[in-house]
């Protein structure tokens, strides 16, 4: 009997062999793709920060010494981590409204929410500047009705750029968020409340704990993106809220010093899979299995 049985799961396995390099030769092109569009051109940054032409790390000890690169770099962490915040928190009440509602309501409401990345994003700035700037929409309106006496300096600021920003990053948060919320069996809301647990102690006990992995799933993707934004902080922050991309920009368009670019990029790519890093290592593995981490 168990020759029987062994004789199959065989037959199996070599099938399985026979069709791996089939399937090879599927992966081929992206491979190529990958190689040619992104490993090479990723190896010749490395490769460009450290030698210039003989080795040296001149270009990663300047950005550690001096105070104003220094600045920028703090400046991008703290702008994403505050866009990622924003973002976690304006999402997830967004999310659970597309849970709650109707399967058509939701394909609707979900429509809301896609249609602005059929915009282009430099357009979609434009448009944010239009709001902003000193005789935008906004300071226009709010003088009009007496609310304010002289425009507000929405623009050209932190404040201006969050707000962009988090427009921009939003959708990232709420996919993940409504899968993770649309995965929970609606039987354990309904097992808490039967059991007495009012509406916000289920929220607190169930719900939110098994939706935590598609908050941090949606939390590492917009502070990943947020982290190499250039136009909004171009148009909006203007020059005195230069992010890291901005800054690299300016040393290949402006001064031609590709090494020091090089550098700066190499910083920002070692910084992103730091904190990727760390959010498998510390993050994931605490969070509830539910298929999206």
């Amino acid at each position: 009997m168990s020759g029987t049985t062994a004789a199959p799961r065989t037959a199996m396995v070599g099938a399985t062999r026979r069709r791996w390099p089939q399937g090879a030769l599927l992966l081929l092109p992206a491979l190529v793709f990958l190689l040619v569009l992104f490993l090479v051109p990723l190896a010749r940054v490395l490769w460009g920060s450290v030698f210039a032409p003989d080795f040296t790390l001149e270009h990663y000890t300047r950005i550690v010494q001096t105070p104003v690169y220094a600045q920028v770099l703090l400046r991008t962490l703290r702008v994403a981590l505050l866009t990622t915040a924003l973002c976690i928190v304006l999402g997830y009440p967004a999310a659970m409204l597309l849970a709650a509602v109707s399967a058509r309501a939701r394909q609707w409401l979900l429509l809301c929410v896609v249609v602005p990345f059929f915009l282009s994003m430099l357009i979609r700035n434009f448009i944010w500047m239009a709001l902003l700037q000193r005789s935008g929409l906004i300071n226009r309106t709010l003088m009009d009705w007496g609310v304010i006496h002289e425009p507000l300096p929405l623009m050209y600021n932190e404040f201006g750029m969050l707000l962009t920003m988090t427009n921009m990053l939003l959708p990232y948060t709420i996919f993940p968020i409504l899968s993770a919320l649309l995965a929970i069996p609606p039987e354990l809301p309904n097992a808490s409340a039967s059991l007495g647990a009012a509406p916000l102690r289920t929220f607190w006990r169930v719900t939110l704990p098994l939706s935590l992995p598609g908050v941090a799933a949606g939390g590492l993707l917009v502070f990943i993106v947020a982290l190499g934004f250039f136009i909004t902080p171009a148009l909006v922050g203007g020059p005195k809220q230069m992010m890291i991309s901005n800054l690299i920009d300016f040393n290949v368009r402006e001064v031609l010093n590709w090494p020091f670019a090089f550098a700066l990029a190499s910083l920002l790519l070692f910084g992103t899979l730091i904190f990727y890093y760390l959010h498998v290592r510390y993050v994931e593995v605490r969070l509830p299995r539910t298929g999206l981490v």
